[in-house]
């Protein structure tokens, strides 16, 4: 059998623990029929497992040394489909003709895992979940609720498209090379409708990046070159706060406010 060292460019750190594995499959529950797509797939610690339930499958590797490898091991298999490539300009869209029809899964290297899930918040409207092994402190922001230092622009982002689960923990001991951090299991899954629907996502996006550059100052001082006192007002917030202590429901008004404004 192959041997690849793990390279550090990728961030690759590949997962080993049978316990934790197994942990990571029962947590999916993926079934026979469904589209899943497996990032970063490494030496196919969860592919096989994924295959077993008689999924579609198919997975993202962007390591050239690894295709072989994973080939060798899976090609036999007709559900089984690769594609060579970043994921973080791969087209997720052409896996899923139909809505809320991908399931995707990943044990994302800690370097890309925020840019990769706004990317993939472009397509929500063709997944039915995420289910990631990341960095645990980025699993506490996802998960963050307002008030918490967690609590940020990656926070109020993704909980504007997606329901959040931290589910479990990881410790280093579960990977080949150990990291140096603790990891954790998230569950992302997009809203069927969304529970504070902003007029133009954009708008929020920029109100959201605005509020958290200077996150100690109140929204009436980080604020300013896009809304004025009493615009922040009209939108029913306390411009004298800072901006974690706002919900979410509180930045899509801003948001709003924003789009009525520019209008």
């Amino acid at each position: 059998m192959q041997q690849h060292r793990a390279r550090k460019r990728f961030g690759q750190n590949f997962l080993h623990d049978a316990g934790v594995i197994h942990r990571i499959l029962r947590a999916i529950h993926a079934k026979a029929g469904e589209r899943l797509v497996e990032i970063g797939p490494g030496q196919g610690a969860l592919t096989e497992g994924l295959l077993d339930s008689g999924a579609q499958l198919d997975v993202v590797e962007l390591d050239l040394d690894l295709i072989p490898i994973l080939q060798g091991k899976f090609a036999g298999n007709e559900r089984f489909h690769l594609h060579q490539g970043d994921a973080l300009k791969f087209d997720f869209a052409q896996l899923a003709p139909r809505p809320r029809e991908l399931r995707i899964v990943g044990n994302l290297p800690y370097n890309i895992s925020t840019p990769l899930i706004f990317h993939l918040l472009e397509h929500a409207t063709r997944i039915r979940d995420m289910h990631f092994m990341l960095q645990k402190e980025v699993v506490e922001r996802l998960a963050a609720e307002p008030g918490n230092g967690d609590w940020g622009r990656l926070s109020i982002m993704v909980q504007y498209h997606c329901r959040v689960e931290h589910l479990f923990n990881v410790g280093p001991g579960a990977f080949n090379p150990a990291p140096k951090v603790d990891s954790a299991i998230v569950r992302l899954v997009p809203h069927d409708t969304l529970p504070y629907p902003a007029r133009d996502h954009r708008q929020l996006e920029r109100v959201v990046r605005e509020a958290f550059n200077q996150r100690r100052k109140t929204l009436r001082n980080t604020l300013k070159g896009l809304l004025d006192a009493p615009a922040i007002e009209a939108a029913e917030v306390d411009g004298s706060l800072r901006p974690e202590q706002l919900d979410l429901a509180a930045f899509v008004r801003l948001s709003n406010q924003l789009s009525q404004d520019t209008a």
